[in-house]
């Protein structure tokens, strides 16, 4: 990384005296020599303190979904603010979003969250009170956030810790999470229907939920198979299981209704977050009147001091204000498919086998082979280390997706066709730089000095 970061790792350093590594969450932590501290963002573009610009296609891992600082919705929240933030009471604020939620996902009824951690913890507490059961499954490699029951297979694990196909092992993510809980935890790999099956009817009297994010957004963002989400519906519906759909990074990005718009599956409970509120907190567990009811006093517990809190309903209703009104998705996508063509293009030439996966407004690059993956242990095929030299030199050149190939590119409203262009110019030259320094071998493997 060439940037002139003398303020950055100044500041780092400073950081690391009071923070545990320096962050406050650990995804944030790239190594003492890399980790940026940003000092200001505008539209697609972001600074660090040494004012090196970089468009940023992380957008706080996918939340901006109309651009850094975007007048419409930081003006909203100025204005909401000044009559104060937070009254331990219903606001009209809340009212508006709630009706906005279910007129643009079709979900009944809604109640807000500040995360998105918080939203799936409360959707498997809702849907074990309305089953009267206490497992659930869900699927390897993906992330629902970081509350215990959750962290187990995700995709921080190594395959080779996985176990065999036919009999997953829960790889737990963290210390500190109670070793009993794993108990109630089905790990399955996503998009193998057989097994699915098998673990659904060996178990169902055990199943509160199915809990499934419908494009895995920390592994490459490997879609589903057809039929696979309506395969998951299916079993739901036959043995009573509440179908979770996981739509933090989905929700408000890949159309306005979401995943059930856009793959045509409805669930039984969603939850949202990011794109919601445009890089505000603020977070929502939507879903039918029927499965929702159980919240009330006395039946399940779901509340939060900050919950509905002012700043993050202002943002959410100004920014889903403009999603309904403007073609916003609509231009992301034309965007997004128009870069997604010119890196296909730029890697084709180069002779780097590749292939990009996921939705225009949200894809992965993954080096090192020509098909796409449809689990995470088929994922873990792609060439992360060439990924990582390629992302390093795309730094170099003021283009900042993640460096770690689980994380999708996310655009924004404010990545226009001149943001298009500047990127696929560095991504040209990036490229010719890493085949020059570091050649691929007959495999397709990045051979590493």
């Amino acid at each position: 990384m060439s940037p002139k970061l003398q303020k950055t790792l100044e500041l780092f350093q400073e950081a690391k005296k009071y923070i545990p590594f320096g962050v406050n969450s650990n995804f944030r932590y790239w190594g003492d020599e890399y980790t940026l501290v940003i000092t200001r963002g505008e539209g697609a573009y972001i600074w660090d303190a040494d004012e090196n610009r970089y468009i940023d296609y992380r957008l706080g891992f996918g939340p901006i979904i109309l651009g850094h600082a975007y007048p419409t919705v930081t003006d909203r929240v100025a204005q909401e603010i000044r009559k104060g933030t937070l009254f331990a009471w219903t606001t009209p604020l809340e009212i508006e979003l709630a009706k906005r939620i279910t007129r643009m996902t079709g979900v009944e009824k809604v109640r807000l969250s500040n995360t998105g951690t918080e939203a799936t913890m409360h959707a498997l507490r809702i849907a074990r009170a309305y089953t009267d059961r206490e497992g659930f499954i869900k699927f390897e490699g993906q992330y629902h956030g970081m509350h215990d029951y959750v962290l187990f297979s995700t995709a921080s694990a190594p395959r080779g810790v996985l176990g065999a196909r036919k009999s997953p092992i829960n790889v737990q993510a963290s210390s500190g999470i109670p070793e009993d809980i794993q108990q109630y935890v089905y790990n399955v790999p996503y998009n193998d229907f057989k097994m699915l099956e098998k673990t659904v009817k060996e178990s169902w009297s055990d199943l509160a939920a199915i809990i499934v994010e419908p494009i895995m957004g920390n592994a490459g963002a490997v879609m589903p198979k057809p039929g696979w989400l309506e395969l998951i519906r299916e079993l739901c519906d036959k043995y009573d299981i509440v179908l979770i759909f996981d739509e933090v990074k989905t929700g408000f990005r890949i159309a306005n209704g979401g995943a059930q718009e856009y793959f045509g599956v409805k669930a039984d409970l969603v939850t949202y977050a990011k794109a919601l509120g445009n890089g505000f907190p603020i977070a929502a567990i939507g879903g039918k009147e029927e499965v929702m009811s159980v919240v009330q006093p006395g039946q399940v517990a779901l509340g939060g001091t900050y919950s509905g809190n002012v700043v993050g309903a202002a943002a959410a209703n100004a920014t889903l204000e403009l999603l309904e009104k403007e073609p916003i998705l609509e231009t992301i996508a034309r965007r997004g498919e128009r870069l997604m063509k010119g890196i296909d293009e730029i890697l084709t030439r180069a002779g780097i086998p590749h292939v990009l996966t996921g939705v225009p407004s949200m894809f992965g690059v993954l080096l090192g082979r020509d098909t796409p993956p449809y689990d995470f242990r088929d994922y873990q095929d792609a060439d992360e280390v060439a990924y990582q030299y390629l992302v390093m030199e795309l730094i170099e050149r003021g283009v900042l997706p993640d460096v770690d190939d689980r994380e999708p590119w996310f655009l924004s409203y404010s990545h226009d066709d001149t943001v298009i262009d500047e990127t696929l110019n560095a991504f040209e030259d990036a490229v010719q730089a890493l085949t020059k320094k570091r050649p691929y071998i007959v495999e397709g493997r990045m051979l590493v000095d």
